[in-house]
C-alpha cells in the first residue's frame, strides 16, 4: 500500500550572515502510513521546525522531494494542518471566530450552517465548548493551544502536523493536552506527525518514534516501533517492562548522540584557593562564638507562610511550610502549577517578603537578597550586550574584590569551561541560544561560591535533550562544590536524578509539604545507570502517584 506521505533525501541549507551556508537537513528519508502517529525527536537546533515546515509547504527544500499520496507537494494546502509551538490567535476575536476564520478560508464551497456546525464540532472536540465566546486573553496557555489545534482540525487536513505544541506549557497542562491529542487520534483516525522534545510524550502518543541526529546536516538516525498496548496511562506504563526497555533504549541512544556532540566541559584552569567576602557579616562577638562549621540544620524553614492581599481579601498561597536541610544537601521541590514552589524559593532568596514564620541559613535569618544566595531563574537573566565572560565577571568582582585580577579570571574561566562554554566566552549573550545562556547563568551562580544555590525551573524553557545536557553540567559542578541547593522542577526524572530528597507540595492555595521522598541512590549519578536501577522506577512511581492524586485540585485535597 502506498504511504500517505513520503520524504526522499530532503535537504535544506541556509545562508549565513558571513556569506557561508549551514546545512540544516542533510538528507531526510521517511515514509508515513495513513492513520499513523509518528513522533520526531531531536536536539535543539537539529532542524525539527525546518522539517515540519517543509512538510507543511512553508519551506521549500533545496533537494529531494516530499510526496503526498505519490504527488509532490506544492506549497501549503488544506490537506496539511499545522499547529505551531506558539499559538497565533487574533486577540480581539473569540474562540469561535478564531476557528471560523480557518473554516471560512478553506471550506468556501460549504453552506454557512455546515461551516458553523464544523466550527462547533472541532471546538467541542478539544474540550472548549464552554468557552466559545471567550477571547484569548481570558484563556490559559493550555486553552489557547487547544484553540490552535481546533483551528487546524477544522481545516479537515489529511495530515495533522504538530510542531512542539506543548513545550511551553507546565507539566500538568501538558499532560492534559497529551490526553486531548490521544483522544483526537482515536476519534478522528487522522495521520499525525508530532515534533517533540519529550521522550515520554513520544512514547505515550506515537506508533513510531524517529530520532534526528544532531546538527549540522541532520538525518534520521533511528526509528523505533512503540509496541506498548493502548490506551497508555502515564502512571501505569511506568510499570510496563516493555515500556521501560524501550524508554531506556531511546534515552541511551540520545545520550550517545549527545556524547558525540560534546556536553560537559573540562577545564585546564586550576580553581584558585580564595573564598568570597561575606558582604553582610554578623557582629564580631557572634562570629567568635560560632566558629565551628555548621553541618546539621544548616537551612531551616519554620512555619513559613505567604499571604498576598487581593480585592477579595487575603490569599494564603503557602501555609505552615516546615523543612530542615543539612549543609551540602540537594532538595527538589515538585508540585503542580500554582502550588507555591517558586514563592518558597523567592522567600529563601530574600526576594519575597515572608508573611510569618522564618528561614534561617547558617544561623542567620534571611531577610534580604545577597550573593550568598545565588538564584538561577527559568529565563536566563543576562546582560545581552555583555559577553559570557563579562556576565560572570559582574558577580565574581563583587564577591572576590580581595582576589587578584588573575585569580578572578581563573574563577570565571574555570566555571565557563565546566559548563561547556570554553569556546564561547567572548560571545555576546544576545548571540547565544537559550541553552547557552542558561549555561552562563549556571556558571555565574557557582562562581559566587554561595552558601545556598536556588534553581527555579532553570531548564523549563529548554528542550528535553538540552535539558539533559545541562542536568549533567549541574550534576558535575555540584559534585565538586557540594553547595546546599534547592531546585524547583516539574520534571519527575530531573527531581530524582539531582536530589537527596524530593519535596512534594500540595496544590494551592494554602499549599504545604504533602510528602517527602528520600532518594537512596549512590552518587555520582549517571542517567544511563539510573535506568538500570529498579529503585529509580519505584521512586518515579511514588512521585507520579502523588502528582496524580493532586491532579484535580481542592477536590483531591479534600479526599
Amino acid at each position: 500500500m502506498q504511504p500517505i506521505l513520503s520524504l526522499r533525501n530532503v535537504r535544506k541549507s541556509y545562508a549565513g550572515q558571513s556569506g557561508g551556508s549551514t546545512d540544516v537537513l542533510g538528507g531526510i528519508d521517511l515514509d508515513v502510513e495513513e492513520g499513523e502517529f509518528i513522533a520526531i525527536l531531536g536536539f535543539s537546533g537539529a532542524g525539527k521546525t525546518t522539517l515540519i515546515s517543509s512538510i507543511a509547504g512553508l519551506v521549500e527544500p533545496d533537494a529531494g522531494e516530499i510526496l503526498l499520496r505519490g504527488k509532490a507537494i506544492d506549497g501549503p494546502d488544506k490537506d496539511r494542518g499545522l499547529v505551531f509551538q506558539s499559538y497565533s490567535l487574533f486577540p480581539w476575536l473569540s474562540v469561535e471566530k478564531n476557528v471560523e476564520l480557518a473554516v471560512d478560508a478553506v471550506h468556501k464551497d460549504r453552506s454557512k450552517e455546515d461551516r458553523s456546525a464544523l466550527v462547533k464540532q472541532k471546538v467541542e472536540l478539544v474540550g472548549l465548548g464552554h468557552a466559545m465566546d471567550r477571547k484569548p486573553a481570558q484563556l490559559s496557555g493550555g486553552m489557547r493551544q487547544r484553540v490552535a489545534v481546533a483551528r487546524a482540525l477544522a481545516m479537515e487536513p489529511e495530515i495533522l502536523l504538530l510542531d512542539e505544541p506543548l513545550s511551553a506549557l507546565d507539566a500538568l497542562t501538558r499532560a492534559k493536552l497529551q490526553d486531548e491529542i490521544e483522544r483526537i487520534r482515536k476519534e478522528e483516525k487522522r495521520t499525525i506527525i508530532l515534533v517533540t522534545n519529550d521522550v515520554d510524550e513520544a512514547l505515550l502518543l506515537a506508533d513510531r518514534v524517529a530520532v534526528l541526529t544532531p546538527a549540522p546536516a541532520t538525518q534520521i538516525g533511528r526509528i523505533w516501533d512503540v509496541d506498548v498496548a493502548r490506551p497508555r496511562d502515564r502512571e501505569a506504563v511506568n510499570d510496563d517492562i516493555g515500556y521501560q526497555a524501550l524508554r531506556k533504549e531511546i534515552v541511551s541512544y540520545l545520550g550517545s548522540l549527545n556524547d558525540q556532540a560534546g556536553a560537559v566541559g573540562d577545564s585546564f584552569v586550576e580553581l584558585p584557593n580564595v573564598t568570597p567576602l561575606d558582604l553582610a557579616p554578623p557582629p564580631q562577638a557572634y562570629r567568635e562564638a560560632g566558629q565551628s562549621a555548621i553541618e546539621k540544620r544548616y537551612l531551616e524553614f519554620y512555619k513559613l507562610d505567604k499571604v498576598y492581599p487581593t480585592p477579595k481579601g487575603p490569599l494564603t498561597v503557602v501555609e505552615d511550610f516546615n523543612m530542615i536541610m543539612d549543609r551540602g544537601e540537594f532538595c527538589s521541590l515538585i508540585g503542580h502549577s500554582g502550588c507555591g514552589k517558586s514563592t518558597v524559593l523567592t522567600m529563601a532568596a530574600g526576594l519575597n517578603e515572608i508573611s510569618s514564620g522564618g528561614i534561617v541559613l547558617d544561623n542567620r535569618e534571611i531577610d534580604t537578597a545577597g550573593p550568598d544566595k545565588a538564584v538561577v531563574f527559568q529565563a536566563p537573566s543576562l546582560m545581552p550586550w555583555l559577553t559570557a565572560r563579562q556576565n560572570v565577571a559582574l558577580g565574581v568582582e563583587r564577591v572576590y574584590p580581595h582576589a587578584s585580577r588573575a585569580e578572578r579570571t581563573d574563577i570565571i574561566d574555570y566555571y565557563l569551561d565546566r559548563v561547556g562554554l570554553a569556546d564561547s566566552k567572548e560571545k555576546l549573550a544576545a548571540e547565544m541560544s537559550n541553552g547557552m545562556r542558561q549555561r552562563v547563568g549556571i556558571a555565574r551562580a557557582f562562581a559566587l561560591s554561595p552558601r545556598l544555590l536556588l534553581l527555579d525551573e532553570p531548564f523549563g524553557m529548554l528542550d528535553s535533550l538540552t535539558r539533559w545536557d545541562l542536568q549533567d553540567v549541574l550534576v558535575e559542578v555540584w559534585n565538586r562544590t557540594k553547595v546546599t541547593a534547592i531546585m524547583v522542577t516539574h520534571d519527575v526524572d530531573e527531581a530524582i536524578l539531582l536530589a537527596d530528597r524530593v519535596i512534594m507540595m500540595t496544590n494551592g492555595p494554602r499549599a504545604t509539604i504533602g510528602k517527602i521522598l528520600k532518594v537512596d541512590l549512590p552518587r555520582p549519578r549517571d542517567r544511563k545507570a539510573l535506568l538500570e536501577d529498579p529503585k529509580f522506577y519505584q521512586y518515579r512511581q511514588e512521585v507520579l502517584h502523588f502528582l496524580a492524586e493532586y491532579d484535580h485540585g481542592p477536590k483531591a485535597q479534600a479526599a
